[in-house]
């Protein structure tokens, strides 16, 4: 093989590697991110429907990253999908939940479902 030839080789494989290492992190990154949370919750907020996305009937899965701290209360809310015009609604609501004590903080993803065809409670 030539030396030409195996540069060509080695950048490929290199891209390659890289190629790889890129689509597989995203996959890795959110199989983490859909653990669900296992602690109980003794106060659940349901979202407001937002009136714009209700009259555009927008309908849909917001799902929130979310860090409980030891006494149950919500420490940290971040989006990992969802319609923008669904996900402060649901954030806004997340926060307000709360769970039972544990003695370590708890990660999860919580699922709020949106549907303009539903009537509010």
């Amino acid at each position: 093989m030539s030396r030409g030839a195996k540069r060509r080789w080695f950048a490929g494989a290199a891209l390659a590697v890289l190629i790889g290492v890129v689509l597989l992190q995203p996959k890795a990154v959110w199989a983490q991110q859909q653990e669900e949370i296992t602690r109980k919750v003794k106060t659940r907020v349901s979202p407001a429907y937002p009136d714009l996305a209700r009259r555009m009937s927008i309908a849909g899965v917001v799902k929130v990253q979310v860090v409980v701290g030891t006494n149950g209360v919500v420490k940290n809310a971040k989006v990992v999908g969802g319609h923008p015009l669904l996900v402060n609604a649901a954030v806004d609501a997340v926060k307000k939940w709360r769970f039972e004590p544990a003695s370590e903080e708890t990660t999860g993803v919580i699922e709020f479902k949106f549907d303009p065809n539903v009537a509010t409670q």
